[in-house]
């Protein structure tokens, strides 16, 4: 017979090596040399010992159901794809399944992930347009196995136009998601736990297609002026989506982007966009990179092109406080917040 207790061993003996393995951790960054500000260099090699220390070889929790995030913010150049992309394959190399859709017409999230989307690759837009079926689209990563992509073509340009005279035509996305994860349930796959849908800066029926689709929203913001000044709109936008299309949809993550600590102005803003959302806000701040701007030019994301770098390691460190949030964080009251958010004069 099969002891009962075994099972209950077994994972009392992995907790216990987690346990020990923090201590191991936790005394090998306590060994580390105190560095101050000072020495800007000196202070960011520290802060990249201790999160490699931290974060290096680690498994995220699983969160309970399949958590599906569009990235959006209707300005372009703040770093929507970088952050889908990257956040997607930290997740993905601490053993979660996780899924890029490609909603954008430029197709750069396929570039850094290395697929295949030239002209006549079945597509997003094939999924759309021609109720084709998404695991039909569906490629995986040849870098990271457990990460997937549903690519963009340059089909997908003419989808906005296209989708018009569509019947539902605002929730073909949402229609096919669900069939897929359905499917993939039913030929006993495993399941997803993370879908990022990134989104093409504007407001079109392209990104209404993954705010339907979506429960949470994730804004990357970049750490400039003129950042702040899209954001009320683009809340008003997630709150118009969510009183007519869909009643699900939060958002849930705000992730400031292209941070330079040495400017007083991306403090300034940085703490402008705490103070109105600070359950919201991760801790984790996004660094201007030469690594993360190189990665998408060899097929590839920061993560595999450069593990070790600044920019890698922090958004391995935002992966990590995202998948951390066991329940997404309460829903931003984005009436109001809009309101809220004025810019200043810096």
């Amino acid at each position: 017979m099969t002891d009962p207790r075994a099972g209950g061993a077994v994972e009392y003996h992995e907790v216990h090596e987690d346990a020990s393995d923090d201590a191991r951790r936790a005394a090998i960054i306590d060994g580390l040399p105190q560095v101050d500000d000072s020495t800007p260099l000196a202070a960011q090699l520290a802060a990249d010992a201790r999160r490699r220390i931290e974060l290096s070889g680690r498994r995220f929790p699983r969160p309970e159901s399949t958590r599906v995030l569009t990235i959006a913010n209707q300005k372009g150049g703040v770093g929507k794809t970088t952050t889908a992309v990257n956040l997607a394959a930290a997740l993905a190399q601490a053993g979660l399944n996780v899924l890029v859709i490609d909603n954008d017409p430029q197709g750069n999230a396929s570039t850094a992930l290395g697929v295949d989307h030239r002209a006549g690759t079945p597509s997003v837009y094939e999924v759309l347009v021609e109720d084709e079926e998404l695991a039909a689209v569906v490629q995986r990563s040849s870098r990271i196995p457990r990460l997937l992509c549903a690519p963009a073509t340059i089909d997908l340009s003419g989808a906005e136009i296209e989708l018009v005279s569509l019947v539902a035509r605002e929730n073909r996305l949402r229609n096919a998601l669900t069939a897929y994860l359905e499917h993939r349930a039913a030929v006993g796959e495993d399941r997803l736990d993370y879908v990022f849908i990134d989104c093409p800066p504007s407001l079109g029926l392209l990104t209404v297609n993954a705010f339907v689709a979506a429960r949470e929203v994730l804004i990357p913001i970049q750490c400039e002026y003129y950042a702040l000044e899209g954001l009320s709109q683009l809340l008003k936008n997630v709150q118009l989506i969510k009183n007519h299309l869909n009643p699900l949809l939060h958002v849930s993550t705000i992730l400031l982007t292209m941070y330079d600590a040495r400017t007083n102005l991306a403090q300034q803003v940085a703490a402008e966009v705490r103070e109105h959302f600070p359950e919201q806000t991760l801790r984790t701040t996004v660094p201007r990179s030469v690594r993360i701007s190189e990665a998408p030019s060899y097929g590839q994301t920061v993560m595999t092109y450069d593990p070790g770098s600044t920019g890698a390691l922090s958004y391995l460190a935002a992966a990590r406080e995202l998948a951390e949030r066991a329940r997404p964080v309460a829903a931003v009251p984005a009436a109001a917040a809009a309101d809220d958010v004025q810019t200043k004069e810096y």
